[in-house]
């Protein structure tokens, strides 16, 4: 081993998986997309691919078992991979579940566990089709594999945005990092005074968005039903700004997206006002909403103009225009990610 260190903080997750994988290339015919994109695609027909990725939960990194309960827990797991095929703007069929397990934890706690997985798998019509169990020395991991299927015409990638495309975000963002702040106030509260109960009035949403996120499964039916096949798409895990600087990036377009137009629910911005919080800030940097970014063409706008779950929030660009967040005094501001490093102490 070379004696220079090079700390992880510096390459971040993504910058971590190039720098890993540069090497390698596909060279296996059916292997029509690898490493870089929510999911892989591998040809089964002339018509059509499935679509496998693989997500990895850690406690104490990706969940806090003091307020994540293992029935939530089991459904977020399949939940956040369910999203990446969606991503894809493909349909999710089955998973394969492995665990790491310490031995503080009993059979009941497993089985809740596995009804949050068995409660997932039948809302998603999908089936449990194999994994693995081993032993753990320090608390629970778990690792979801899920395998989807789509024509090879209707899949979407990070790639395909062009100059003049229309930027368009499902739902609403920033509630998951928000239900993440009053649930870990609401622990320090607790571990400094065991007698006090945890007041999470009138957080339901929110809190309901960061335990228990669903995979906007229903948006690629509706595009469908709707006619429109995105230029572009990627899943919102790590926050707005850096899913759009990952898409900018595999298209080598720029982008001005505005602040005005980005959805944020009511409950989520008051909260974030009570933490001194910018509610903006928390949507484009918070992560875990689990939603969906797209692009469409000019020609396809009128088709979702209007959708109640989809809001255009911005519009591509030209690479040398550069990636800008436009503020509502109409200031353009360098895009930049300030989301979850996995790596950062």
């Amino acid at each position: 081993m070379s004696e220079k260190r090079t700390e992880l903080e510096k390459l971040g997750e993504f910058g971590l998986i190039d720098h890993l994988t540069k090497k390698f290339k596909t060279s296996v015919p059916t292997t029509l997309k690898g490493v870089g994109d929510d999911a892989a695609v591998i040809s089964i027909s002339d018509n059509e691919a499935l679509l496998v990725t693989t997500d990895m939960l850690l406690e104490g990194v990706h969940f806090n078992l003091m307020y994540m309960p293992l029935k939530h827990l089991g459904y977020k797991a399949v939940a956040v991979n369910v999203s990446d095929i969606c991503a894809m703007n493909g349909t999710p069929e089955q998973i394969t579940v492995s665990i790491a397990v310490s031995n503080r934890f009993p059979l009941e706690a497993l089985e809740e566990l596995y009804e949050g997985i068995y409660t997932a798998c039948n809302n998603y019509n999908i089936d449990l089709v194999g994994g693995d169990t081993t032993s753990s020395l320090s608390g629970l991991t778990i690792s979801i594999t899920a395998i989807g299927r789509a024509e090879k015409k209707n899949i979407v990638y990070r790639s395909g945005a062009k100059e003049n495309d229309i930027l368009i975000a499902t739902g609403d963002l920033g509630a998951a990092y928000m239900g993440l702040q009053v649930l870990e106030r609401e622990k320090e509260v607790y571990n400094a005074n065991p007698n006090i109960q945890p007041d999470l009035d009138g957080h339901d949403y929110i809190i309901e968005r960061q335990l228990k996120p669903e995979a906007r499964l229903d948006i690629v039916r509706f595009l469908k039903e709707l006619d429109v096949v995105p230029t572009s798409m990627i899943d919102i895990s790590d926050g707005l700004a850096s899913e759009i600087i990952h898409i900018c990036k595999a298209s080598n377009v720029g982008c001005h997206i505005y602040d005005e137009k980005i959805p944020i629910d009511a409950k989520t911005s008051m909260t974030a006002l009570d933490f001194n919080l910018d509610p903006v800030t928390c949507a484009l940097n918070g992560g875990e909403d689990y939603e969906l970014l797209f692009t469409v063409k000019q020609a396809d706008f009128d088709k979702v103009k209007g959708n109640p779950h989809m809001t255009p929030i911005g519009h591509i660009t030209d690479k040398n225009e550069g990636l800008y967040f436009v503020d509502k005094n109409g200031s353009a501001i360098e895009l930049r990610a300030q989301g979850w490093n996995h790596f950062k102490d």
